[in-house]
């Protein structure tokens, strides 16, 4: 076979996906756990630091895939309250990498409309990261497509504790009373208040666990589980989860007629 003809059925293959998709019940907020960074430069005699460069550069396309879908929201684990047990230097180079994608992306956030924010604990965070982080909110808060969140030195379990303080000192300051307190109420107090709870989450590199990532919203979230790493997952990769998303019934604890 030519390469031309084997590119063009490489093109149409992908337009199919796209087309397949159903314009109508795309999710409105797509978490991403996105794991496999180390592994994949295990297997390919690379130090760690390279896959975990890869893997922060594999969000821009993801980002810009969500917004031509019409999603709202993807929110992307990229480092954990637990992570900070790893090598120092391992440490120090994701954030270099974080600082590095802030400075050669915000021009091209703001371009296309993207809001940036991040949720977590700001300490024990580099200065120079909270610094960055801040301006990037600040110059793309006016934007109104899709939101880009990072989730970054979270925890979940953390994050629902945080939410019961600050409910407790609105209660205390004569704000808020424990007699409104419901389901709704309680999310405003979240890390990710004013965000859609997401509809999908997806794990790469085969591992299925959710790992202490928004255990309050996904609640009512349909699974996906990729055996790809992180590094490797393509644009074609997210229009197949949610292609897999579309063909679930989401029933929120109905019965099915």
């Amino acid at each position: 076979m030519g390469f031309g003809i084997y590119w063009y059925l490489l093109g149409f293959n992908l337009v199919s996906v796209i087309n397949m998709l159903d314009k109508n019940n795309i999710p409105k907020h797509v978490a991403i756990i996105m794991d496999g960074n180390g592994r994949w430069a295990k297997e390919r005699g690379l130090p760690r630091n390279a896959g975990h460069r890869r893997g922060i550069e594999r969000i821009k396309g993801i980002v810009n895939a969500a917004r031509e879908l019409g999603i709202k929201a993807v929110t992307f684990f990229a480092f954990s309250t637990e992570n900070w047990n790893r090598p120092k230097e391992e440490i120090d180079m994701l954030m270099r990498s974080l600082s590095k994608f802030l400075d050669r992306q915000i021009d091209e956030l703001n371009k296309n409309n993207v809001r940036f924010k991040v949720i977590g604990k700001e300490k024990p965070l580099p200065e120079y990261i909270l610094a960055k982080i801040k301006k990037t909110e600040h110059i793309t808060e006016g934007n109104t497509g899709v939101t880009m969140v990072l989730a970054l030195n979270y925890g979940a379990k953390q994050e629902i504790v945080d939410a019961v303080k600050k409910f407790t000192n609105s209660v205390l300051k004569g704000e808020a009373s424990v007699d409104d307190l419901d389901m709704e109420l309680f999310s405003r107090y979240l890390y990710t208040a004013g965000l859609p709870d997401p509809d999908l989450l997806i794990r790469t590199s085969g591992e299925m666990r959710i790992s202490n990532f928004l255990l309050w919203q996904l609640s009512y979230a349909e699974l996906y589980f990729s055996k790809k790493y992180w590094p490797d997952f393509k644009r074609s990769d997210f229009e197949k989860a949610i292609e897999d998303y579309q063909k679930r019934e989401r029933r929120f604890g109905t019965i099915q007629c």
